[in-house]
């Protein structure tokens, strides 16, 4: 099969061809018809998770059909569209047990601790615990734009933050995690504050249900940010998310909240970008909770394609650029980017 290879870490990536991948007792492997390019993907090819052992490819949001069927498979066939939670569960560890699969004692990752889906094909395990199918109506890219940031998105806004109607949520980072965070919010009936340095970002969060937009660019440090939206939220916002995962968006997003908020860290967060200056004055003068977010359930899914159908959500709108697998390399650098030239998420889409 052709795949994208990361064979040293912040070096380029090349495609080329290799071994398919074995089917694995209890699991499948499946063709990728489409995958998403997300910052999860880049924190791996710069070398962020120690998890990740060269030669590797990476890749983790993805929508194909199964062509292999393992050992002791049952409920799932040959040709069955699906996705999977970008973590993977053993389905018997004790946090399995609890319905806690995203936090699972022995999860696997694809694209981190596995092979991944920037390739032809890739194997899962355990596949009556992650797999989940697909709706006729939902094409692969969508699937692959709704992803492991919607599905973050999803339990960082509506579990971990518990937002209700008539909240001020504040958003760190309109990336593919904070613009599905702000399509969610809205569609919760919060009033939602979208911050980030592009333009494009903050133009499509108001597209997707901002009231208001920051630029974070403007602000002389977290402090005067957090401030400023204190300012704008009639005194801070009820639940604040970090979606890009660096020292100053958590600081600010922690600084943004009214007494007793809740800020939820949906960004990854590598300890090699520095410990976050967090107002620790503020949470305790105002009990303030932190709480983090790490991925989605695979049985959660029908519930979150329900508020997608629902909502009205555009799942296609959240798609900015469509490439194929010889463009991973070059979109894997542009993340490298502070300041993306495009808003929305990257598919790659196979022929």
């Amino acid at each position: 099969m052709r795949a994208v290879v990361i064979e040293k870490f912040g070096v380029l990536p090349e495609v080329r061809e290799v071994p398919d991948p074995v089917t694995p007792d209890g699991g499948v492997v499946i063709a990728v018809e489409a995958t998403g390019v997300c910052r999860s993907d880049w924190h791996t090819w710069q070398g962020h998770d120690e998890a990740v052992q060269l030669p590797h490819v990476a890749g983790h949001e993805l929508a194909g059909r199964i062509v292999e069927v393992g050992a002791g498979v049952k409920g799932w066939a040959k040709g069955d569209r699906v996705t999977v939670p970008f973590v993977c569960a053993c389905g018997v560890c004790a946090q399995c047990a609890k319905g806690d699969q995203q936090i699972c004692d022995d999860e696997f990752q694809p694209g981190a601790t596995h092979w991944g889906s920037f390739a032809e094909l890739v194997a899962i395990e355990h596949a009556q615990t992650n797999l989940v199918a697909l709706p006729d109506s939902m094409s692969s890219a969508e699937a692959a734009a709704l992803g492991c940031r919607f599905g973050t998105a999803f339990r960082a806004v509506l579990r971990q933050g518990g937002v209700r109607a008539g909240q001020w949520v504040s958003v760190y980072g309109c990336g593919g995690v904070g613009i599905s965070a702000v399509l969610l919010a809205a569609a919760a009936g919060a009033k939602v504050v979208a911050v980030d340095v592009s333009p494009q970002a903050r133009a499509l969060a108001e597209r997707s249900g901002a009231v208001l937009s920051v630029d974070a660019s403007a602000f002389d440090g977290p402090e005067a940010l957090a401030a400023y939206v204190r300012e704008r939220t009639e005194g801070g916002t009820h639940v604040s998310l970090d979606c890009l995962g660096s020292p100053t968006t958590c600081a600010a997003s922690v600084g943004s909240l009214r007494k007793r908020g809740r800020h939820v860290q949906a960004g990854l967060m590598p300890p090699s970008q520095g410990v976050p200056p967090i107002p620790m004055h503020r949470v305790v003068g105002g009990e303030l909770e932190i709480v983090g977010i790490h991925g989605l359930q695979a049985y959660e899914y029908p519930e979150l394609l329900g508020v997608v159908e629902r909502s009205g959500i555009d799942l296609a709108g959240l798609i900015g650029t469509r490439i194929g697998l010889d463009g991973v390399p070059a979109a894997l650098a542009a993340m490298s980017d502070p300041v993306p030239a495009r808003a929305g998420v990257t598919v790659v889409e196979f022929g």
